[in-house]
C-alpha cells in the first residue's frame, strides 16, 4: 500500500483532503467526499459534542469546569506556562479542530453551530462576543482564521492585530507586558488568520503589506533559527505534531506558505531539507511532539507511529515546493 492509498483507506477528512491536494481528483468527488466530514467520523462527533449553550465544554478558550489556576498567557517564547498543557476541548480549539478537518462550513450542521457560538459565546478574558476577539494576538489570530473559514465578521479583529504589530514584524502576546521580541507562535496564527481573511474578503492594502512583513519575520531566520546567532531556536520545531493548537513548529511554518501560494523562497530550502529527512522508509511521517492536555478524542495512535495527517501534510508541501523547482 502506498502512503496515498494508506490516506484514502481512512475517515472523510483526511480522505478528502488526499484526493484534492494529492491525488488530483475531480471537484466533484472532492466535494462529494468533504460533505460527509459532518456527518461521519470525527467531524460529525465533534459536532455533537456541542453543548446546549452553544459551546464546547462550557468555555470559550478553557472549559467552565477547569482548574482557575490555569493560566491563559503565554510566555515571551510563545509557550504557555503550564507545562502539563492545557485542555484543548472548549469552544476555540474545537472550532479549530472542525477546521483543520476540512468540515464543509456551510453545511447545515456547521452553520447551526456556529451561529450559536456567536450568539452565546464570550471570552473568559473581558466577556466579549466570541467572534469580537479578547486581547491577546495569538488568540485573536485564531479567531479571525476561524471567522474567516466560518464566514464571521472579524474585521474588528483584524484591524486590531494590525496595530500590534511589532518593529521586527511579528507579533507577540507579551507585547502589552513590554515584549518587544515577537513570538514565532503568535506571529504563525496571526498569519493564517490574515491569510485566510485575505482569501474569504480579499483583504486590504494594509493587511497584506502586515502579512507580509510577518513572513519576512519567519524567512528571515528560516523558520526555525535565530537571526543574531543561527540556532535552531527550540529544538521541539523540528518534530512535527498534529493538531499544532497554538504551537509552533516547522512543518506548521511550510504548511502556511504553501498555502499562501507563492514560489518557495529559497530560505525555506533548509526546512524542506529537514521535512524530507524526516521522511520514513514505508513514505510515511510520524507523529511526533503530541501537545499535552484534554481532548475530545486521539486521532491517531500516538507519538512514534506512523501519521496520516503529518503524512498528508508533508506531501502536499513538498508537492508545493517541487511544482516550483520543476
Amino acid at each position: 500500500m502506498t502512503a496515498l492509498d494508506w490516506m484514502l483507506d481512512s475517515e472523510p477528512s483526511i480522505r478528502w483532503q488526499a484526493l484534492r491536494d494529492l491525488a488530483d481528483a475531480s471537484a466533484e468527488v472532492v466535494a462529494a467526499e468533504r460533505a460527509r466530514v459532518a456527518t461521519e467520523g470525527w467531524g460529525a462527533r465533534l459536532l455533537a459534542l456541542q453543548g446546549d449553550d452553544g459551546q464546547w465544554e462550557g468555555g470559550a478558550y478553557f472549559p467552565a469546569r477547569s482548574d482557575d489556576s490555569v493560566d491563559n498567557d503565554l510566555s515571551d517564547d510563545g509557550d504557555h506556562s503550564d507545562d502539563e498543557g492545557q485542555p484543548w476541548t472548549a469552544t476555540a480549539y474545537s472550532l479549530l479542530l472542525l477546521r483543520d478537518l476540512g468540515v464543509e462550513p456551510r453545511s447545515d450542521q456547521v452553520c447551526r453551530a456556529v451561529a450559536l457560538v456567536k450568539d452565546h459565546c464570550r471570552w473568559e478574558e473581558g466577556g466579549q462576543p466570541f467572534f469580537t476577539g479578547e486581547v491577546e494576538p495569538c488568540i485573536n489570530g485564531m479567531t479571525v482564521a476561524l471567522g474567516a473559514y466560518f464566514d464571521q465578521d472579524v474585521d474588528g479583529v483584524v484591524a486590531r492585530l494590525l496595530g500590534e504589530q511589532l518593529e521586527d514584524g511579528g507579533w507577540n502576546c507579551w507585547a502589552e507586558h513590554g515584549s518587544v521580541r515577537s513570538s514565532f507562535a503568535t506571529t504563525i496564527n496571526v498569519l493564517e488568520g490574515l491569510l485566510a481573511r485575505e482569501r474569504a474578503s480579499g483583504g486590504s492594502a494594509e493587511s497584506i503589506a502586515a502579512r507580509r512583513r510577518g513572513e519576512e519575520y519567519l524567512l528571515e531566520r528560516k523558520l526555525f533559527r535565530r537571526k543574531s546567532t543561527g540556532e535552531v531556536v527550540d529544538p521541539a520545531w523540528l518534530q512535527f505534531s498534529f493538531p499544532t493548537r497554538w504551537h509552533y513548529d516547522v512543518l506548521r511554518a511550510l504548511e502556511y506558505f504553501r498555502a499562501a501560494g507563492d514560489p518557495p523562497d529559497q530560505r525555506v530550502d533548509e526546512a524542506i531539507h529537514l521535512l524530507r529527512s524526516q521522511q520514513q522508509p514505508d513514505g510515511t511521517w510520524l507523529l511526533e511532539n503530541t501537545h499535552p492536555g484534554d481532548v475530545h478524542f486521539t486521532l491517531e495512535d500516538g507519538d512514534g507511529r506512523p501519521s496520516r495527517w503529518n503524512t498528508l501534510r508533508a506531501l502536499r508541501v513538498l508537492s508545493w515546493y517541487g511544482q516550483s523547482a520543476g
